[in-house]
């Protein structure tokens, strides 16, 4: 018998023992090593699936009592009184909806807002000088989000409060929040809370006889939901914009719970230092930097504004949990709760002292440059380093996986055994595994959406684990079992077990590098998932194994991988907490069983990869495989019954479906002027995929017969209030009389004069509420080449035409806007195609008897959101 040094493999080169060569079949050794591979077996086959379920159960309950990690009134870590900021918070919802442009929003909000600065300032110390200037700026700007649009405003509303030392400061960090909310919504956790905890933070700062070295600027922006413009009426006209060297940005999609740092920057890993150093709850990722800043959730927040025309540098937060209700009526101040006040004012409190008395906030500038690494331990501390050094450790990483790796290759190379061979063959049987379980729960995902089960797990969340998480895993490990059953068969088991160890690590590492050599520090990950599990492998040398219990085997290499799982199973979390709500937003055109499918299957596969080397040690997985089996296809077959509704309207834990709906009155003029089309109804749209097959039956008259044609227009026709129209193509027009408008939109064509260069420029003059949409299409031969708008280019949106969203303040002048067109001279047909609406979002002209009806017949699962509006077309 021959024994290779430290591998604890034993061969025996005789007729009676070999090793089979070709497809990898390999004989036991020994006698006795069979039989301690056998008894393996026999310990594996009985007791491994429990005691994985139990460890990945109990991983799961301390990730849940992580997330409960909330802090109490009554246990303040500073001088941030939670229940006074609740105080503000429900004073401020009582105003209930503050739309831009409203007297809730324009008066009543700002003077509470007012008076409690007034009474914060007969409490202030001495030592510090509080400010406050209310500003009413106008401007306009252009922004890739949404496809691509231009916002003009006149008149909105912020208040900025500038708290400082009593000698004065010449640089400050900024300190934003947003009180306007969307039309017909409360808007607690968006973001009158955030108001409530700055407001709060003021009061703290400025009673404390600690003087500050830097000022804290604190705004309180009035026009936040009207696409960001509160935000860049500030930092492109207050002047106290050039005083701010960083800011944070207190944001919401969600309600309550914890709240996440989901992006800092651009550059300026002093920032996240600044942080991690102070923020006493922390709750931060690199991962959600990178998944946010890559598009995929489709929202945005006035971190874009401070950091793209303001250029300055920030930290962007956000409230996650519960995004069921976010932007809905449910979002009322009793829903978030007095200790998840306290843990943001406390974090919030801390990283704004911490910046007002750094030293890096008046020069930064040699720290400026670079990026981090960085995530919270499980709430307790900021893990935080350079991503340059990320990037060596990853490479170092690698370099020891593959050393690693040619090592294992040697010591089988001379036991007789293709090791390299059948490491590939196990790569590739893995990724085989995961296209396998993909296209398996996406043929489910299909199937449950064509039969009309889209959504069924939106309020059972758990259904959506036993539909196509137990069809994933129960795939893999069919794929598994039948390469251990044919290809490997009569392989020593140890060895396999090594070698599908090596796999996963493997499948790890080549993501690792390709991540680091893309710059992206969420590679941080992906070493995570090889070096414990590596560090664990090293450790359970092969003569322990052979020489200790098979349990006591278990218990280390669990107890290896247990950070990585806490880690990864955090995110997932935070993955279905973000994303199951926004699959309810999402739009008509994305099914969202497909994209739920997908998130199950991702993170069964990463859950699962250093467990599937146990496939190969256990006698038979065929019991756990039937019974995974039998739980989705019973779960299948439920769902597309239609026994689990998607929606919910308790008022403990609602989970509505949006919809919108407006009265609308269209007119479409033709290049003479002549009215050629006018007709009125309720133009109604579902934001889910669903569309309106839950809501027929209640109303019968929504159906398909009244879906919503596309005319040849800008945008079809329809008065669109956000560039969406891309992601809800299915919509409906219930035709019903004129609502009646007492405020009608004025828009005419001031003068057309032909420019030096070679255009024809058209001035406008507008007139109506307090919103308004514009929508151009230039025609044939004719381009649209400049406008008085955002920076003079004009910026399409998706589609090719181009979105215009208006607002203003309690009052402002007449809008004057030019655009300019180039083309030929040819214009039988027109050279532009201009259409303009106008969205009545409260006072009386938001109401109709029609509309009002309407409204009374969903159902309480439901939330309508409705609003009256008009759309007229000219050609000129």
């Amino acid at each position: 018998m021959e024994r290779q040094a430290g591998s604890g493999l034993a061969v025996r080169r005789s007729r009676h023992n070999v090793v089979a060569s070709g497809h990898g079949n390999r004989r036991e050794e020994n006698s006795g090593n069979e039989r301690k591979t056998r008894s393996w077996g026999l310990v594996f086959g009985a007791g491994v699936p429990v005691v994985l379920f139990l460890y990945v159960l109990g991983i799961r309950g301390l990730v849940h009592l992580s997330l409960r990690q909330l802090v109490t009134p009554g246990a303040r870590t500073g001088h941030f009184n939670g229940t006074t900021a609740r105080t503000y918070l429900e004073e401020i919802t009582a105003i209930d909806s503050r739309t831009v442009g409203s007297p809730a929003n324009e008066i009543l909000a700002v003077n509470y807002i007012l008076e409690r600065i007034k009474d914060i300032q007969k409490q202030k110390n001495k030592v510090h000088k509080i400010t406050v200037d209310i500003q009413r700026p106008t401007g306009s700007f252009s922004i890739n989000f949404l496809g691509g649009f231009t916002s003009y405003y006149d008149n909105i509303t912020n208040i900025a409060v500038k708290l400082e030392p009593a000698r004065g400061a010449q640089h400050a960090v900024l300190a934003n929040c947003h009180f306007d909310s969307v039309a017909n919504t409360p808007g607690a956790s968006d973001d009158a809370v955030s108001c409530a905890v700055l407001l709060e933070i003021l009061g703290s700062l400025s009673s404390t006889p600690l003087s500050l070295k830097h000022a804290i600027i604190f705004l309180f922006n009035g026009a936040e939901e009207n696409i960001l413009q509160g935000s860049h009426g500030f930092i492109t006209q207050h002047p106290w914009a050039k005083l701010v060297r960083a800011f944070i940005n207190l944001e919401a999609a969600g309600v309550g719970g914890k709240e996440l740092v989901f992006q800092t920057g651009p550059e300026n890993p002093w920032l996240v230092q600044a942080y991690a150093e102070a923020a006493v709850h922390p709750f931060a990722s690199v991962v959600a930097q990178e998944i946010f800043q890559s598009g995929v959730i489709p929202s945005d927040t006035d971190f874009r504004i401070y950091r793209d025309f303001g250029h300055i540098p920030g930290i962007d937060l956000a409230f996650i949990e519960n995004g069921y209700i976010y932007h809905t009526k449910y979002d009322t101040a009793d829903r978030i709760h007095t200790d998840s006040i306290q843990r943001a004012g406390d974090n919030i409190m801390g990283v704004l002292k911490y910046l007002a008395s750094s030293h890096l906030l008046a020069d930064a500038s040699e720290y400026r440059h670079g990026n981090l690494v960085f995530f919270d331990v499980c709430g307790f501390f900021v893990l935080c380093y350079p991503a340059r050094i990320g990037t060596i450790v990853n490479y170092i990483i690698g370099t020891v996986t593959l050393f690693y790796l040619s090592k294992n290759t040697i010591k089988y190379k001379r036991a007789g055994m293709n090791y390299a061979r059948d490491l590939m063959v196990g790569l590739f049987i893995t990724v085989t595994s995961w296209i396998s379980a993909l296209v398996t729960v996406l043929i489910m995902a299909v199937l449950v959406t064509l039969s009309g089960g889209a959504l069924s797990w939106y309020t059972h969340f758990y259904v959506s684990v036993a539909l196509y998480g137990a069809a994933a895993l129960a795939k893999l490990l069919l794929m598994h079992s039948l390469a251990k059953q044919f290809y490997f068969a009569n392989t020593n088991k140890q060895y396999l077990g090594d070698l599908f160890f090596d796999v996963s690590l493997l499948s790890w590492g080549i993501p690792m590098v390709l991540f680091t050599n893309k710059g992206l520090c969420s590679a941080y990950f992906f070493a995570m998932w090889v070096i414990f599990p590596l560090i664990t492998k090293v450790f359970l040398r092969q003569e322990f194994i052979y020489q200790g219990s098979s349990y006591k085997y278990i218990a280390i290499y669990l107890l290896g991988l247990f950070y990585p799982c806490l880690h990864t199973m955090y995110y997932v979390w935070a993955v279905f907490e973000m994303f199951t709500p926004i699959l309810g937003r999402s739009g008509t055109e994305i099914p969202p069983d497909v994209v739920m499918a997908t998130l199950l299957v991702v993170c069964t596969v990463i859950l699962l990869s250093y467990f599937i080397k146990f496939i190969y040690l256990v006698k038979s997985t065929k019991k756990l495989m039937m019974c995974l089996a039998f739980v989705s296809g019973m779960m299948f077959v439920l769902v597309c019954s239609g026994l689990f509704f998607p929606y919910s309207g308790s008022m403990d834990s609602p989970k509505p479906k949006r919809i919108f709906l407006q009265h609308t009155t269209r007119t479409f003029h033709n290049l003479n002027g002549e009215v050629v089309k006018t007709d009125s109804g309720i133009w109604i749209n579902g934001f889910d995929y669903s569309g309106l097959f839950h809501v027929t039956p209640h109303i019968p008259e929504l159906n398909d017969t009244v879906r919503a044609p596309c005319e040849d227009a800008p945008f079809c026709g329809y008065p669109w209030f956000f560039p969406v129209h891309f992601l809800l193509r299915k919509n409906w027009y219930l035709p019903a009389p004129p609502p009646p408008v007492s405020e009608n939109i004025e828009f005419k064509l001031v003068s057309r004069e032909e420019m030096p260069w070679g255009s024809t420029r058209m001035n406008f003059e507008v007139k109506g509420p307090s919103h308004m949409t514009i929508y151009v299409r230039s025609h044939d031969h004719f381009v649209l080449s400049s406008w008085s708008l955002g920076d003079g280019l004009p910026v399409p949106s998706n589609g090719g035409d181009y979105f215009v969203y208006y607002s203003h303040g309690l009052q402002a002048p007449v809008w004057k806007f030019w655009i300019e067109l180039k083309g030929s001279d040819d214009n039988s047909d027109g050279m532009v195609t201009v259409a303009a609406a106008s969205h009545y979002f409260f006072g009386s002209n938001q109401h109709s008897p029609q509309l009002d009806a309407l409204l009374q017949k969903f159902p309480d699962w439901s939330f309508p959101s409705s609003w009256v509006s008009t759309y007229e077309l000219f050609v000129y």
